[in-house]
């Protein structure tokens, strides 16, 4: 069988890199004899198109033009289209008469619009007009039983045509050796009694962060010692203004975007992963939280329940005082702290990527046998 994977720009969205390349992967590892093969669209700034003006117009020139006409002129068995973000696509490979799956990894726009450019409305109309085009295509790989409920709902696309296949997480999380935990910890707290809380991704509204500086504020006006890690988004003006005018700074630790390595230190360095998102399609961080035996709070809303289970405190989002007595029940309890971290770390085994590969395999071939029976007919 021939596959095409039709991959957005490496680089630009973290996240769909870290799906795309492990389910490639993991395709490559239960069909072998399959032919894989990834094409992706020419970066925004791309040499051959320095006469267009404007970043933005280049983006829309070779999502909505170029790319598209590129990936019609394929010849496979199955186009996977691996973010929904491109599914706009799946209405040219439509008309071509190909096989065509999109991975959704969230319909949170439509959920939780932000304001995230210049234009929104324009972009949240394009983005719109991008997602709709999945009701072309022959399946969705939905990836929580969360997303899947979106899709059928705001979408209006039945549910034989959506199959859930759980993200999975790499093996490099994990729990690592004493050494290099204490020394990262020892060199960024200044107290072994000093109460560590992570979080990692992006600084949207949805990821909450406002939230999470209120309860390292209300950590602190109870007396404890207490810092913030912070990977992945810069925080915004309002994050800023908080943290100047509670007197933060000596608190919060921005690390940027670590690479792999160090993020899995500083998961397994760190004392609780604090994630009260409003709204996740899935939640990637937080397995891999649990992953390297860091307990875990997180909201009791959208996919998350479905992914931790029982495996982590879930609460309000937006309530301070409950996320602030979470926090506090895992540093005084130790016995609770290492349930979690067991549960924690057992719930983590049942994400697997080859897992994922294989459910979206059988997507693959029960597409291609349902066209081959209609051509007979």
């Amino acid at each position: 069988m021939r596959i095409i994977i039709v991959r957005r720009v490496r680089g630009s969205t973290p996240s769909i890199d870290i799906y795309t390349d492990n389910l490639v992967a993991g395709l490559k590892t239960v069909r072998p004899a399959w032919t894989i093969i990834e094409i992706e669209p020419k970066p925004w700034n791309s040499p051959d198109k320095l006469w267009m003006s404007g970043s933005g117009l280049r983006k829309y020139y070779e999502c909505y033009w170029r790319y598209p006409r590129e990936v019609r002129q394929q010849q496979a068995d199955i186009f996977h289209i691996v973010d929904h973000t491109d599914a706009h696509i799946a209405r040219c490979l439509n008309r071509a008469r190909q096989s065509t799956v999109v991975t959704c990894h969230d319909l949170v726009q439509l959920i939780y619009p932000e304001r995230q450019s210049r234009f929104p409305a324009l972009s949240l109309s394009v983005w719109r007009h991008s997602v709709q085009g999945m009701r072309q295509a022959n399946h969705i790989v939905a990836v929580s039983s969360n997303t899947a409920k979106d899709i059928q709902q705001f979408l209006n696309i039945p549910s034989e045509n959506i199959t859930v296949a759980l993200n999975g997480v790499e093996p490099q999380f994990r729990v690592l050796p004493r050494v290099p935990v204490v020394s990262l910890r020892q060199q960024y707290t200044p107290s072994p009694e000093t109460i560590c809380l992570l979080n990692v991704g992006g600084t949207h509204q949805r990821k909450n962060m406002l939230t999470i500086l209120k309860v390292v504020e209300s950590l602190r006006t109870k007396g404890l010692s207490v810092c913030l890690w912070k990977t992945g988004g810069q925080f915004t003006p309002e994050h800023k203004a908080f943290i100047n005018e509670h007197q933060l700074d000596r608190h919060v630790i921005h690390f940027g975007n670590p690479d792999k390595e160090t993020l899995v230190c500083l998961y397994n360095a760190a004392d609780i992963l604090l994630s009260p998102s409003l709204y996740e399609g899935f939640g990637l961080t937080i397995v891999e939280a649990m992953a390297c035996g860091t307990p875990v709070i997180t909201s009791n809303v959208s996919s998350l329940p479905e992914v931790v289970c029982d495996a982590a405190i879930l609460v309000d989002p937006l309530n301070v005082e409950a996320i602030t007595e979470a926090v506090c029940q895992i540093k005084q309890d130790p016995s609770y702290c290492n349930q979690l971290i067991e549960k924690g770390l057992l719930r983590a085994k049942f994400f697997n990527w080859q897992k994922n590969a294989e459910q979206v395999a059988k997507v693959y071939e029960n597409l291609v046998l349902k066209k081959s029976s209609q051509i007979v007919e």
